[in-house]
């Protein structure tokens, strides 16, 4: 898929997937995700989230194996794709563009 545009959080679990890089767990995502963003997140919403990006081909992951600890389990590994890149790019250039010229309108008005 091309020019997938993201929502607010969909970005959010994107730049935390391209932060972590190796580490790119779903709860590490979740961690980031809710230490940058100053709210919790639910562990459904991040998890939702990181479905519907490898739905749109700006995610994969893979199966890793067991965590070498006594009754370790595999966990979920998420990695960015060029697609990915892409839509982060795209997401800064909009960003960039509505924002650009404003800065006299953001000025407290004085009576």
């Amino acid at each position: 898929m091309t020019n997938a545009t993201v929502g607010t959080l969909e970005l959010a679990v994107l730049l935390a997937v391209a932060r972590l890089g190796e580490d790119a767990y779903g709860l590490g995502v979740r961690r980031d995700v809710s230490a940058r963003t100053g709210r919790e997140q639910s562990v459904g919403a991040i998890y939702t989230t990181l479905e519907r990006l490898q739905a749109k081909a700006l995610l994969t992951s893979k199966t890793t194996d067991p965590l070498p600890t006594r009754g370790g389990r595999s966990r979920r590994q998420f990695r960015i794709t060029a697609a990915g890149h892409r839509a982060i790019r795209d997401a800064e250039r909009l960003a960039r563009s509505v924002w650009s010229d404003l800065g006299h309108s953001l000025k407290p008005r004085t009576t």
